[in-house]
């Protein structure tokens, strides 16, 4: 790679972690600049790289948000446990199932988070009033850390965003709470991935190391960001990062080549 390529994605991978610790989604970015700046990189190295950095700049943000707010471990931590098995197992099928089939289900999926999010200005603003029954609780274990965590594995863009809107949906979490449960089980759905991409050689390890460094920067102001500026800034950041995926993924699935 030439020097300013490799420049270029550090920087790249910085941004994906503020935005990451923000919202989610950061993948939406590292991965398409990996499979631009490296144009012959198959795409599960590109995804197993990415979860080097990817895992190591929710960890980061995990432990910030740990320390500032509170994280509901009655969910993260058995969701966070099931995401790594999930997610493995969805990194295991990555090979064998095209991405194009998810893009056009993913899209659906952020519109209507997108229109549900902007129909509803006091979603994610304030925290529900009452505790979550064990229901509901014990849904949010199994979207978490079973149907998002494996999609994490096989595709992965969006993954954080959905976490958010689902501890969010579910819980009744403002979203900065859902940020700080999500990061948890996220950085389960990135273990879950890594071993398995790692384990069948998809991973360009001294690219994905220093990525993460930069990441691990980028998602700890990110993390401070969310903390300080509170859940209508990241509301707003929310509907910014939705649109922007929507947008990204139309141009994968319009001009596949792109």
């Amino acid at each position: 790679m030439e020097p300013h390529h490799i420049l270029l994605l550090l920087l790249v991978a910085a941004a994906a972690g503020w935005v990451d610790a923000v919202v989610g989604g950061g993948g939406l970015i590292l991965v398409p600049a990996l499979m631009l700046g490296l144009p012959g990189l198959p795409p599960v190295t590109a995804l197993g790289t990415n979860k080097v950095a990817a895992i190591a700049g929710t960890s980061s943000a995990a432990i910030t948000y740990a320390r500032r707010t509170k994280v509901d471990w009655r969910i993260a931590g058995p969701a966070g446990g099931l995401a790594v098995v999930f997610a493995g197992a969805g990194a295991a099928a990555a090979t064998t199932i095209p991405a194009g089939y998810f893009r056009p289900a993913v899209m659906v999926l952020l519109l209507l988070v997108l229109a549900f999010v902007v129909l509803r200005p006091s979603f994610g603003t304030v925290a529900g009033d009452t505790a979550p029954t064990v229901r509901r609780r014990l849904a949010a274990v199994l979207v978490a850390g079973v149907a998002i965590a494996s999609y994490d594995g096989v595709f992965g863009p969006g993954t954080g965003t959905f976490l958010i809107i689902a501890c969010t949906a579910l819980l009744g979490l403002d979203f900065v709470g859902s940020s700080a449960t999500a990061k948890v089980v996220n950085a389960g759905t990135n273990l879950g991935a890594l071993l398995v991409f790692a384990a069948g050689g998809h991973v360009l390890w001294r690219l994905g190391l220093a990525m993460a460094v930069c990441n691990i920067v980028g998602a700890r102001f990110g993390a401070r960001t969310a903390l300080k500026r509170g859940s209508g800034f990241v509301r707003a950041v929310l509907v910014v990062a939705v649109v922007a995926m929507v947008l990204r993924l139309g141009s994968l699935y319009l001009w596949p080549a792109g």
